[in-house]
Order: structure tokens, then sequence, then C-alpha cells
């Protein structure tokens, strides 16, 4: 590989284009490989939901992704061998083909096989905008009358995402709403925005949609903050000003100090101390041994897990069920150690055959897949471990 990148730092600006197109045909090559074997799993677990969490799991990616990946492996295994082909000749990337499998996804296997072909000539030197296109016109050809059960189906998927950036943002999206809607939304959002900045707002417009349009949902008028609930975690020194070390919010991640330090000190937040082992930085236990769990336990688990204990999902805790790793009728107890927060979606994936859920009592959840794959999540740190002090080294009373 050093060698590679050596004689790739010596060539010109065409062998240099010339390289990344190969690179770039490779790469479509073996996306057509992964295709292939996602495939041959699903049709082996009988197309089971659970599938996309197992290989999101083994190719440690987000189950969004791991859900598109595998539902376009079915289809070009299945209805679509001729854009499969294009991916092994290297005419056409991954995304592009997952592009054309989601415009077919509503039609027949026979119309999606038709499509498939008309398309074959239409996607070679074609960017993923352009296969989108040419895919859905192909599709609302080969079946006009369908296209209106098209338009149900998208419209009765429709979902709110909520996707984590970088350095205190994440990003609120309506995916699929009604086309209606959405434009009269976004036109309301836009007036009350241009009125503000008449009015003399300094911020710009794009700025001021984005304010209007969070402060509408959390119930506002649009334009000043609102009122809402988020679990921030940070420790004391840091709170005073002692340190700059990163806080965590939930579901998010980290943030700086800074930023930590202007939502704690808001008008409406509340603060909670929370008793942590001063060596390994985890949040102490809280025994009981009741079925329902009682609200300080429940509490104290979410707080504990911070967001759904299945390796890979982010969901927050706050939003999660609180689940036995024992069941309570084999002889499972309401405790700190026996339960932890795991989203709807990955409690049921629990209960799919073959998936087994293993909690220890320091919290250690160990996740097996079907195929036997282990992957373990353990609680985080409130604070990084600490070296235990010695007699000799305590400070003096005063």
């Amino acid at each position: 590989m050093k060698e590679v990148n050596a004689s790739l730092d010596t060539l010109g600006d065409e062998d240099a284009v010339a390289a990344a197109v190969a690179a770039s045909e490779g790469i479509a090559r073996l996306e057509a490989v992964r295709f292939r074997a996602l495939g041959q799993l699903s049709r082996h677990r009988g197309g089971a939901s659970s599938v996309a969490q197992e290989v999101a799991l083994a190719l440690y990616i987000v189950d969004g992704h791991a859900a598109g990946l595998v539902s376009t492996a079915q289809a070009l295994t299945t209805r679509l061998p001729r854009t499969l082909g294009l991916l092994d000749q290297g005419k056409v990337g991954g995304y592009g083909a997952m592009k054309v499998a989601t415009a077919t996804a509503w039609l027949s296997d026979e119309d999606a096989r038709a499509v498939d072909a008309v398309l074959e000539d239409r996607l070679p030197d074609r960017n993923s905008e352009q296969i989108r296109k040419a895919a859905n016109h192909a599709a609302i050809m080969a079946d006009r009358d369908g296209a209106s059960r098209r338009v149900e189906r998208h419209r009765a998927g429709r979902r709110l995402l909520v996707r984590q950036g970088e350095s205190g943002v994440a990003s609120i999206e309506v995916e699929d709403g009604p086309v209606e809607k959405v434009t009269a939304a976004y036109t309301r959002i836009d007036r009350e925005a241009r009125a503000l900045r008449a009015g003399g707002e300094t911020r710009t417009l794009d700025q001021l949609r984005a304010d209007v349009a969070l402060d509408l949902l959390l119930g506002g008028q649009g334009g000043t903050g609102e009122r809402a609930e988020v679990f921030l975690y940070l420790d004391l020194a840091t709170y005073l000003g002692l340190n700059e070390d990163p806080a965590e919010l939930a579901g998010h991640g980290d943030i700086p100090a800074s930023l930590a330090r202007e939502i704690a000190t808001g008008a409406d937040t509340v603060l909670r101390r929370i008793i942590t082992d001063p060596l390994s930085g985890q949040v102490l236990d809280l025994g009981r041994e009741r079925y329902r769990p009682t609200a300080g336990l429940g509490e104290f688990v979410r707080v504990r897990d911070r967001e759904c204990r299945r390796p890979g999902c982010h969901r927050v805790a706050q939003a999660c069920d609180l689940d036995h790793s024992v069941p309570w009728q084999f002889g499972g107890h309401t405790s700190a150690a026996d339960l932890a927060a795991l989203c709807r979606r990955d409690h049921r994936l629990k209960d799919e055959p073959g998936w087994i859920y293993h909690l220890t009592s320091d919290g250690t959840l160990t996740v097996t897949t079907p195929t036997g794959q282990r992957h373990t999540s353990e609680p985080p740190p409130l604070h990084e471990p600490r070296p235990a002090v010695s007699p000799d080294d305590e400070p003096p009373p005063f």
C-alpha cells in the first residue's frame, strides 16, 4: 500500500482523475459482492426485519443505512438483475443502485424487471440524482395507475428524524410529509422570519427560519426561546468553570464545556446530583426487588445508560423501555443489575429467534446475533476512572 500511495504522489492531473475513476469502478464491483452476500443472508432469514440490525452490528453502520443496504440487496438479487450487472461492471455505484431500488420498490416483480431492462442503457455515466429521476420516470411509465398508490404509500411512511451533527448542532427533518403541508409550513416559517428581519433582527434569514421553526415546534410563536427537556451530563468542576472538560448531551454526544455551562445556567434548568464511583466513574447501584420499577429506579437506570444499550443505537434512554435481562417469570429481578434501557425496536429484537442478550451485574450488555457474533456495550462513566488514593496521599485534616 505504501508503494501505491507513493506512486500516486507522482501522478499528473489527468492520471489522478483516471486513478480515481478506476478506484470507483473497483468499489462498485465490491459493492455488488456485498449486496449479493446481504441478499443471501436475507433469504436465509426468510426476510426477517431483524436482518437490518444484524448487518448494522456486523458492519458498524447505523440502522437506517443497514436497512437501506438490505432492502437494496433484496431487490438487486431478485427484481433488478441488470442493475446488479451494471455494478459488476463498475458502471453504477452502490448509492445509485439504492436509488433504483427505492424508485421501483412499489412495483410488481414483473414491472420492476421491465423497468430494470429499460434503465440498463440509461444509468451509466449518470450521477445519483439523474439516476433517481430516470428510475422514477420509468417506474411511473410502467404502472401509471399504480402511481397514486405509490403516493399513498410514501405519505403513509412519513416520520420525524433527528440527525446528530458535530460541535453542538443537530438537524430535525419531517421525512415524506404531505407536500402541501410541508410547503405551507415552510411558507409560514419564511413569512415570520422575514417579518422579524424587517423589524430589525440581525440574524440572517437562514438563521431566523431555523429559529422560528424550532420555536414553533416547542409551542411558541416563533423568534423567542422556549422551554424543552434535555439531559446534560457534566461534572461539578466543569460547571464551576474550573476546567474545560467536555460534557455530554444525551442522544447527541460531547459538547464543549462553554455550551454545557450555557445550558446548565438557563433560567429553567434543574440540576440533579448523581453519585458516582470515584474509581470507575460509574453511577452507583440502586437495588430494588419489585416487578414494576419505582420512579427512582427507572430514573436511575436511564441516567446510568443515557442511550439505548444495544450497541450502535443512540435513542436517548428517556425515550426507551426498561427491560429485564432475565425475564421476571424466569427468576429475573427488578433491580439496576437486571435492567437496561432498550428502545422499543431493540426491545422487540431481543425476542427474535437467535438473538441473545446478557447483562452482567456491572451493567455490561453483550448481544449475540443469530450468526454468533458478539457485541458489547458498557454504561458510559460520568468521568474518567481515577487512581485509588492511598492513606499516605490523603491531605491533612483541617
